[in-house]
C-alpha cells in the first residue's frame, strides 16, 4: 500500500506532554491539551497550580532562526517588566524543542501562560492601557531591528496580492481593487514615522484582560520590522470592526490614543497615517490567509473575499475618507 506524505499534522496532545514534562523536568500531574490549530498549534500543559502555554509551530512556516528572533525579542521585553508572554527554557537551558511529525520537523516552545481572559468589548479604561502597552512596547524597541521580515510596500501590498493570484483570476472586480489599493499610498507616507519592532497582531484575540485590568499581550509570531504605526492603525481598524456604534469606537480610539501618546507622542503625519496603516496591514492578513489556503483557511473563497474582506476593506476607507486624503495618481512603490 502506498503511503502518501503528509502536509499538516495534529500532534497527540497525550504524547506532546510526556515529551514536554521530560523536556522541563515538570512532575507527572500536568496534563497536556489541544486548545486551537492555526496558523500554529496551541496547547495548554497545566497542573493544580500552575498553566503553561505550547506552540507547535507549523512545518516550514518559520525557520528557526526567525524563532530565535522572536524568543530573543520575547526575553528583552520580560527583563524590562513589559507584560507579554514569555518564552521557558527546558532543563538544559534551550527554549526551542524540535520534534519529527509526518511531515517533517517541527518546532515547538513553551511560554508563560496570561492571565486573564479575552475581552472583544473593552471598555475606554482597557482600551487606554493596552495603548500604554502598545507605545510602552514601541518604546524599548525603537530604532532596532531583528532578523526577520520587514514590512514594507513589497510585503504589506504587493506579494499578498501575489498569493491570492493562485486561487482567484485577476479579472474579478474584487482582485482589482486590491491591487488598485495601492493607489492610496505615496512612496513617502511611511519615510518619516518611528521606526523599530512591531508586533503587527495586537487586538483583543491576542491579549488576556484580568479583572484588574492586567494586561498581557502574547503571539509576536508575525513580530518584525517596520513603522511602528502599523501596530497602532491595525488596532484601531480591528476595534473599528468590532464597535458597531461609531461613536463608541471613536470614544474608545480616543481613550487608546491618549494611552499611548503617554507614552510616545505621535506626530500629526502619524496620527493622519492611522487609516492606511490599518488598510496595509488588512490586505497584508489577506495574502498570510491565501498563503496559508492548502490547510488552515478553507473559509477563503469568492464569496468570502467579496461579502467579507472587500467590505470590510471597502468600509474602512469610507470611514476615514482615505481616498480624499490621498493624492491622486501616486502610487506607493
Amino acid at each position: 500500500m502506498t503511503v502518501f506524505p503528509v502536509i499538516a499534522s495534529t500532534i497527540s496532545a497525550k504524547e506532546l506532554g510526556e515529551f514536554a514534562k521530560e523536556k522541563y523536568g515538570l512532575n507527572k500531574n500536568y496534563d497536556c491539551k489541544l486548545f486551537r490549530t492555526g496558523m500554529n498549534h496551541t496547547y495548554f500543559l497545566s497542573d493544580n497550580e500552575t498553566k503553561y502555554v505550547l506552540r507547535v509551530y507549523s512545518h516550514n512556516w518559520r525557520s528557526k532562526s526567525d524563532i530565535t528572533e522572536e524568543i530573543e525579542l520575547l526575553k528583552l521585553l520580560n527583563e524590562n517588566n513589559l507584560s507579554v508572554s514569555f518564552p521557558i527554557q527546558d532543563k538544559n537551558g534551550e527554549f526551542i524543542q524540535e520534534i519529527n511529525a509526518p511531515e517533517g520537523i517541527r518546532y515547538v516552545v513553551l511560554f508563560s501562560f496570561a492571565k486573564g481572559g479575552k475581552i472583544r468589548f473593552t471598555d475606554k479604561e482597557t482600551c487606554s492601557l493596552i495603548g500604554s502597552l502598545m507605545a510602552k512596547i514601541h518604546n524599548l524597541t525603537s530604532n532596532k531591528t531583528i532578523d526577520r521580515i520587514s514590512y514594507d510596500k513589497e510585503s504589506l501590498l504587493k506579494l499578498p496580492y501575489e498569493h491570492l493570484k493562485q486561487f482567484f483570476p485577476e479579472k474579478l472586480p474584487e482582485m482589482k481593487f486590491i491591487k488598485d489599493i495601492g493607489q492610496f499610498f505615496k512612496k513617502t507616507d511611511f519615510k518619516n514615522t518611528r521606526h523599530g519592532i512591531v508586533h503587527m497582531d495586537i487586538w483583543y484575540d491576542n491579549m488576556a484582560v484580568t479583572n484588574e485590568k492586567e494586561i498581557t499581550i502574547y503571539d509576536f509570531d508575525f513580530c518584525g520590522n517596520g513603522a511602528q504605526i502599523l501596530d497602532v492603525g491595525y488596532f484601531c481598524k480591528q476595534l473599528f470592526h468590532i464597535e458597531n456604534d461609531k461613536k463608541e469606537y471613536e470614544m474608545k480610539k480616543k481613550y487608546f490614543l491618549e494611552g499611548y501618546q503617554s507614552i510616545i507622542q505621535l506626530s500629526d503625519n502619524e496620527l493622519k497615517l492611522i487609516p492606511k496603516a490599518g488598510l496595509a496591514v488588512f490586505v497584508f492578513y489577506l495574502g498570510v490567509q491565501a498563503k496559508r489556503f492548502d490547510w488552515s483557511n478553507i473559509f477563503l473563497s469568492e464569496n468570502y473575499l467579496k461579502m467579507f474582506y472587500i467590505q470590510r476593506l471597502k468600509s474602512w476607507i469610507a470611514y476615514n475618507d482615505i481616498e480624499k486624503i490621498t493624492m491622486a495618481n501616486t502610487v506607493y512603490n
